[in-house]
């Protein structure tokens, strides 16, 4: 069965195709960078295309506001997914001030945000540390 895309099927599923497209470059700014402070904007996207979706699914075209009316064909839209947006937001903005807290005390003790650079100074770190080691160990004999 083929699907007939037209001007209209892509306009009728614009929710979607947004999804899609915050989705895949919230992921490609989480993964292709080094910048601490791009990934989190890169999780926020994430994150926001995840409650586009969510949103849109729960909106039923025609649907009222589920409030009992007494018309048994009366057609309701599902609250529960807004109403897990709603605690999801809440969530996404403590998970996003710890994560810039965390960024914040790395550059404090790192003095950079990349992570290219925060590995090779631990690796610097761990390499003197090993030679303190060593020495002392030699001297002790």
């Amino acid at each position: 069965m083929a699907i007939d895309f037209d001007i209209d099927f892509i306009l009728g599923h614009i929710n979607y195709w947004l999804f899609v497209i915050l989705m895949l470059t919230g992921l490609y700014i989480v993964v292709a960078r080094g910048n601490l402070l791009k990934k989190i904007v890169g999780l926020n996207l994430f994150q926001v295309a995840v409650f586009m979706l969510y949103i849109s699914m729960g909106k039923i075209g025609g649907g009222t506001a589920p409030i009992l009316t007494g018309n048994p064909d009366e057609v309701y839209s599902n609250p529960l997914p807004h109403v897990l947006i709603l605690t999801a937001i809440v969530v996404g903005i403590a998970t996003t001030s710890l994560g810039l807290a965390l960024i914040v005390r790395i550059n404090e003790s790192y003095g950079t945000i990349e992570e290219d650079e925060i590995l090779e100074l631990d690796h610097q770190k761990s390499q003197s540390e090993i030679i303190k080691v060593a020495k002392e160990a030699s001297n002790d004999s």
